[in-house]
């Protein structure tokens, strides 16, 4: 018996992770996110976690060692959000202020990067955590082989210094782009036509608007709402190879927890071949044998 824990030790220690982690990753093809995102009939579905996690007890939003946390444990797309203070550093932080996710007070663009380094987390249940609030920089880095990003850029952040982020971290393969109106997303498609942009399509006419700006179909990924789309959207956009993102945060979120996961692999059948969440593992858990 001694002699067992000490070789499974040994492969524990080799592994770098525990016998209950299991290291995975999507692998994103060597001509990028244009064919990983691309829509393909019998996929597994495919998990967006909502601001990086946060409702995991321990973990909160915006924080590289939650984003660890899941991906030890499924492959996994991190939805997060890009704020930018007073001295204009790029960081990871969904709200306007500090106060509820940090130790912190104040707006942000009215603080400094020296303060808030000064800062630690709190999880979404209001627990302090040792975790800091991470820059742009440091996610893109960290996520390389591990991830794939959608980036959510606040208001007051310039698109133009998001691209460059990307460009110096070389995160073009593994990080999309966030956009909420055309104009936005013809913007950043100028800026780099390589990028991978989600667009939101609830309408063909929104599509067609897209189209008009020049955004071709190879660097739109569709989110359709937080409630099901028709499903002849669902089949218009599969048809031009576009993938769809169903927005399960919130509501579809809780009527899967109150009437049971297998919901959520009847909102792949009906046509999501992406769900950005807010309850990641649960969701896993549920489709990851799903055709």
């Amino acid at each position: 018996m001694k002699k067992f824990s000490i070789v499974w030790a040994v492969i524990i220690l080799l592994a770098g992770c525990s016998p209950k982690t299991v290291r995975t990753a999507y692998r994103v093809p060597k001509n990028g996110l244009s064919q990983f995102f691309r829509y393909e009939p019998g996929k597994t579905p495919m998990i967006s976690a909502h601001r990086g996690g946060g409702d995991i007890k321990g973990y909160p939003e915006n924080c590289i060692e939650s984003f660890q946390y899941l991906a030890d444990r499924m492959p996994t797309i991190i939805e997060c959000d890009i704020s930018l203070t007073k001295d204009s550093v790029l960081m990871m932080m969904h709200d306007n202020s500090l106060e509820r996710t940090t130790t912190g007070k104040g707006k942000l663009n009215e603080v400094r990067w020296e303060y808030c380094k000064t800062l630690n987390l709190e999880d979404n249940q209001g627990n302090l955590t040792k975790f800091k609030i991470p820059t742009l920089e440091e996610v893109l880095r960290w996520g390389k082989g591990k991830v794939v990003f959608t980036l959510d850029v606040k208001r007051t952040v310039p698109f133009e210094k998001v691209v460059d982020m990307i460009h110096k971290t070389g995160a073009t393969d593994y990080a999309a782009v966030i956009t909420y109106n055309a104009t936005d997303a013809a913007k950043l498609h100028r800026l780099d036509p390589a990028l991978m942009l989600s667009v939101g399509i609830m309408k063909q006419a929104d599509y067609e608007r897209l189209r008009e700006l020049g955004i071709p179909d190879n660097r739109m990924i569709a989110f359709v709402g937080t409630k099901e789309a028709n499903p002849d959207l669902y089949r218009f956009l599969h048809e031009k190879g576009i993938s769809c993102i169903l927005g399960t945060l919130g509501n579809l979120d809780k009527q899967a927890a109150a009437k049971g996961d297998q919901l959520y692999r009847q909102y792949a059948k009906n046509g999501a071949d992406i769900m950005s969440t807010d309850r990641p593992l649960e969701l896993w858990e549920a489709v990851k044998e799903t055709k």
